[in-house]
């Protein structure tokens, strides 16, 4: 493979909100149906690591939704992502996190390392000149942040049309007034946080999405849009073909999987879906991986699913077995639903887990392997990410693979429940972070 750096091409723009809830979400999709109807083909990422919201992006484009966030990926495996939307759109709307500058890893952090410019959503449902003050003022703090960023733009969220509309446009100096997201209450999105349905779990109402749509500006978008200043590197062993035949979960329980995970995986190995929902078999490969998602949503049928008792006799067998979030529940003795109901698993890892009605831990996540494994040799780290709503029971003789360096995981202290050649964490991981190359070449050096 050619090792030469790649300019970026893709044109972009960065919505970034002054805040949690202000409508980031309905307004990232407002704006790319808004440039569908101008005859562009856009594509949606998320700054951040979460699943729900690239969630949303797919369902209503089509296409996937890459996730850009430099804790799991690293700048340059968040840039080899960004730089891949170019084989499915021409300009790319990128969907911030929290607030702009909220959190040591943030939007005003991605937008710089990406080198694009940011309009500003801001919650306009009520005010005028609140709403001017508002961006301006954040416009300005990113200089006393230290943050070489480009503010260049407002989009007024939940705004009403007529005299409102009129007096923030004439309101913000300095600032292109691109559109705003009508207050209509069909728009609204359920906060991941308390209810994280994904998009064909819970679609936007063509209709109003529609109307939103017809409030943004395309063509002072695209004026705004730039193209990235830098190179993007290629992995050294993104096209390494390591032999190792992978079987991967993918059903509705099991979907938590980012677009650069899956093709990592196709990349150097041979993969094979199957579906515990369904009761698949589980293939004939030579390591087996179960990622995040709601298998509390499905525990009546994958409780009688055949699959479990096929993933109970690959594990006893000594072949690998990796499982992250979900996947991790799923390979326990139990879970236990938000209503109390207790549905058998697979049996493999010593723990329980119970559902519950609020998030547990949801934060960026560093690990060190206290042992080899099949994530990482003893000593090394491993970044991630965690979200889950449930907490997990293990047994007395529970065995831990990694100790936690920033984050909760299963105690504060430890995730990685090992037994035989599996194993199960709370922290899901990106490509970037070296622990899928790490666990394919492991497998295929038979170590």
């Amino acid at each position: 493979m050619t090792t030469d750096a790649v300019p970026s091409d893709l044109p972009g723009v960065v919505l970034a909100g002054t805040g949690s809830g202000v409508g980031k979400t309905v307004a990232t999709l407002a704006v790319c149906r808004a440039l569908e109807r101008a005859g562009r083909t856009p594509v949606a990422a998320k700054a951040g690591p979460d699943f729900v919201d690239p969630g949303h992006h797919a369902a209503v484009l089509g296409r996937a939704a890459r996730t850009l966030d430099p804790w799991i990926a690293g700048d340059d495996g968040m840039r080899r992502a960004y730089a891949r939307g170019a084989d499915d759109g021409d300009v790319c709307v990128v969907e911030g996190m929290l607030g702009v500058y909220e959190g040591t890893v943030n939007t005003a952090a991605v937008a710089e390392a990406l080198d694009l410019p940011v309009v500003l959503v801001v919650d306009a449902e009520t005010g005028v000149e609140r709403v001017a003050a508002t961006a301006l003022g954040f416009r300005e703090y990113a200089d006393r942040r230290g943050y070489d960023i480009d503010i260049v733009g407002l989009l007024a969220a939940r705004a009403r049309g007529g005299r409102h509309e009129a007096g923030i446009r004439d309101a913000v100096d300095g600032l292109r007034y691109v559109g705003r997201t009508p207050p209509l209450g069909s728009l609204s999105i359920p906060d991941r946080h308390r209810d994280p349905r994904l998009g064909d779990d819970h679609p936007v109402a063509e209709e109003p999405l529609e109307a939103a749509a017809r409030q943004i500006c395309p063509g002072v978008l695209l004026d705004l849009v730039r193209r990235p200043g830098f190179d993007t590197q290629p992995s050294l062993r993104a096209d390494d073909e390591t032999g190792v035949h992978i079987g991967v979960a993918a059903d509705q329980a099991f979907r938590f999987v980012y677009p650069s995970t899956r093709e990592r995986l196709a990349a150097r190995a041979t993969v094979e879906l199957f579906s515990p929902v369904a009761g698949d078999p589980v293939p004939d490969c030579d390591v087996v991986y179960l990622p995040g998602g709601y298998p509390e949503r499905h525990a009546m049928t994958l409780s009688a699913s055949e699959t479990l008792a096929g993933l109970a006799a690959v594990a006893a067998d000594g072949r690998p077995v990796f499982g992250t979030g979900g996947g991790l529940m799923t390979l326990g003795e139990s879970v236990t639903t938000a209503d109390g109901d207790e549905y058998g698993m697979a049996g493999v890892l010593p723990v329980s887990t119970r559902m519950s009605d609020r998030v547990v831990a949801s934060d960026h996540v560093g690990v060190r392997a206290r042992e080899d494994c099949l994530l990482a040799p003893m000593g090394e780290t491993r970044r991630g990410h965690e979200f889950h709503h449930s907490s997990a029971t293990p047994a007395p003789d529970a065995r831990y693979a990694l100790e936690m360096v920033r984050g909760a995981g299963v105690d504060g202290a430890n995730d990685g429940f090992r037994e035989y050649r599996t194993l199960g964490t709370y922290t899901h991981f990106h490509p970037g972070s070296g622990a899928f190359d790490y666990l394919l070449e492991t497998v295929a050096s038979g170590v």
